[in-house]
């Protein structure tokens, strides 16, 4: 099944996935309606989120991903009014604005390889 999720920087170099902080756990949420993703995402911008893009990936493909970094997740039923907590992190794990890169820095072969791999996860 397909579902929806936001992302910050989508196919950039510095791409993240928006979770939900609870206690020391971080949650994805993967929407069943690509209108309640947007509809979360323009709450998101309206707490001074960066746009995010609403992406469709196969369930299990993010349930894997879940896994593989110890992220929880839960599915947002269609129709259903997600709304963004009220307190959000101070410091994300992804910088909305890279810095440009040094001379040593990876080869853009290797960063293409390793987007394909990462795609290959999604």
């Amino acid at each position: 099944m397909r579902v929806f999720v936001l992302l910050f920087n989508a196919r950039t170099e510095n791409e993240g996935i928006h979770t939900i902080q609870l206690g020391d756990r971080n949650k994805v949420l993967m929407f069943e309606s690509e209108d309640d993703a947007i509809r979360f995402g323009v709450m998101l911008e309206a707490q001074d989120f960066p746009e995010p893009t609403v992406e469709a990936i196969d369930e299990e493909e993010i349930k894997e991903f879940c896994d593989s970094v110890d992220y929880d997740w839960e599915l947002v039923p269609a129709g259903a009014l997600e709304i963004p907590p009220e307190n959000n992190v101070a410091q994300t794990e992804w910088n909305s604005d890279p810095q440009p890169k040094s001379d040593t820095d990876v080869s853009e072969s290797e960063l293409d390889s390793i987007r394909r791999r990462l795609e290959g996860l999604l």
